[in-house]
């Protein structure tokens, strides 16, 4: 029934004033291991689509999203971007929301000139791949940069420890530009430890990192291994502040972690809670569709499609290159995460949110601007 349904509106969409519609790509990894991070974006994604197609599409075409799932696995990514361009004809490709995913099908997308805009890939190398790779979220030096002043200037800490997944160069990245920083504030890195995505026991390098004594410990990790490591630390009585990132964004966190994770903090892209009028009409049309919050990649997703139909809309023309030119030129865009304005390498300057883990729920506590930092 539900293939019948689908094709039904190919049919009716490809009948929009005779013409075909729009094919724009995704990329995210639906299953597997970090799956509720791409359902969610994903999620968000659709919606902009959705929306945009109720408002009579674009250059008087309906818009078609052609999705695939990478399975979190490595080395699907590739393949997708390959079928995305050379079958599916998509004139622009949302995704992955990984670095190390984007990473693997980015050099494609730059081959093929076709542009590829990313919701959540932070890692620097990310847009250094070539003109045709951008990205709506912040890179990894700024998060990295906010999070080790953020533990110098509001936790007074000035000892850290790190604790990094090698197997993400996105948490590589930022243990790296949060150590550049918190050094050269005066801080000093008692200990790094590390481990590999699929862990579950941490108990190791805990115990090591509350041998060295530090102020705070900077987790930058997904959230699967992260909500052990806060519920491992506590049992271990390490009771100092842990820090994160953006990828600790799931309800999993503190399911898991539960009373383990108050007194912890971590940046984030967005927040339902902004008092912003953007993000609380958002989170209102969320919720009625999919019948929860937003969350970051869900946002972040949202943001991605709708400056990729901007572009379409302001380049007169479905031409990947016209699209690529007109991504490029995105200046102070609404976006649900924060206005957005692409840079000459490709990147987005936006605010980071910081959000504080407090009486077992997440909290907003501030916002800080890229002229801040």
């Amino acid at each position: 029934m539900r293939a019948a349904f689908v094709w039904l509106l190919f049919l009716l969409a490809a009948s929009v004033n005779g013409q075909p519609p729009v094919k724009i790509g995704e990329v995210n990894p639906i299953s597997g291991a970090i799956g509720q991070y791409g359902t969610t974006c994903h999620k968000g994604i659709e919606l902009a689509i959705e929306q945009a197609n109720a408002a009579g599409g674009v250059l008087s075409r309906s818009i078609e999203l052609v999705t695939e799932d990478n399975q979190s696995k490595p080395g699907q990514t590739a393949t997708i971007v390959r079928k995305l361009i050379t079958q599916d004809k998509v004139v622009a490709i949302v995704g992955d929301l990984t670095s190390s995913a984007t990473m693997e099908g980015a050099p494609i997308a730059q081959n093929a000139k076709v542009p590829m805009v990313t919701p959540l890939a932070t890692n620097p190398k990310v847009t250094e791949i070539g003109d045709y790779i951008f990205r709506v979220c912040f890179v990894d030096e700024f998060q990295g940069r906010v999070m080790a002043r953020f533990a110098t200037e509001h936790l007074k800490a000035t000892k850290a420890a790190i604790l990094t997944d090698v197997k993400q160069d996105y948490s590589v990245g930022l243990g790296d530009f949060f150590k550049q920083t918190f050094t050269a504030a005066s801080g000093m890195i008692v200990r790094e430890q590390s481990y590999s995505s699929g862990d579950t026991d941490f108990r190791a390098q805990l115990t090591s990192i509350k041998a060295a004594r530090p102020d705070v410990l900077f987790v930058p990790g997904y959230y699967p291994e992260v909500s052990i490591i806060l519920k491992q630390a506590r049992q271990l009585g390490l009771m100092i502040p842990i820090i994160g990132c953006e990828a600790w964004d799931n309800p999993t966190l503190l399911q898991v972690a539960g009373s383990a994770a108050n007194g912890c903090y971590f940046s984030n892209q967005f927040s339902a809670d902004d008092p912003a009028l953007v993000v609380q009409e958002f989170d209102k049309v969320y919720q009625q569709k999919f019948g929860n919050r937003p969350d970051n990649f869900a946002a972040l997703g949202y943001d991605a499609a709708r400056v990729v139909l901007e572009a379409i809309k302001k380049a007169g023309s479905a031409d990947s290159t016209a699209i690529r030119d007109a991504i490029a030129q995105t200046k102070d865009f609404p976006g649900v995460s924060g206005n957005i304005s692409i840079d000459s390498k490709r990147n987005a300057s936006k605010p980071v949110v910081i959000l504080a883990i407090k009486d077992d729920r997440i909290q907003y506590l501030e916002k800080i601007n890229p002229a801040e930092r």
